[in-house]
């Protein structure tokens, strides 16, 4: 007599938000030499081979893991947007309450070797240039302005994460408006 058993593939019991956090500390802690299949199974509690099915290649997964945070920059974003005054100070406000998902060097580096990426990098930042811009007197003066701010948030964000925490945002902002 035989038995036929019929196997089932197994659910996955870590959710892709879960690994996609996982690698972008990883990338944060390390850079992106730091995040290999070995590291990510390390801490996620998943076989290698897992994460191989899952994404295919190191890579994949590492732009997936950056495109969800994208997704959830864009959401932030815009409900940061909506709430902001109409104000320099609410400029500031913006750039703050997005300065915890704006992401580190090595997400923004991703970003720019990726063309999908990249396009989302360049739309999300025009889309916050011109926030700023309207809430820094808009026009011309105020989109150069929202441009100027833009890099300069983005540049305080890079130096302050290697400990130099001497410029003032606001201080631009003020001289800006």
């Amino acid at each position: 007599m035989f038995v036929y058993i019929r196997i089932m593939s197994r659910t996955r019991l870590v959710p892709d938000a879960e690994i996609f956090a996982l690698i972008l500390g990883q990338l944060a802690e390390g850079g992106e030499k730091a995040v290999t299949f070995a590291s990510v199974a390390a801490v996620s509690g998943l076989a290698a081979p897992t994460l191989v099915q899952r994404y295919g290649s190191r890579d994949a997964m590492v732009v997936s893991a950056v495109a969800d945070l994208w997704d959830r920059l864009d959401a932030a974003t815009e409900a940061v947007e909506a709430e902001a005054l109409a104000s320099a100070k609410g400029a500031l406000g913006m750039l703050k309450a997005l300065s915890d998902l704006a992401g580190t060097p090595e997400f923004l580096a991703i970003s720019m070797r990726d063309q999908g990426l990249r396009a989302r990098a360049e739309a999300w930042r025009m889309t916050v240039e011109t926030a700023l811009a309207k809430r820094l007197g808009g026009g011309a003066k105020g989109h150069d302005a929202g441009a100027a701010l833009f890099a300069m948030w983005q540049g305080r964000l890079m130096w302050d994460r290697a400990g130099g925490k001497g410029f003032k945002l606001w201080d631009a902002a003020k001289r800006l408006a």
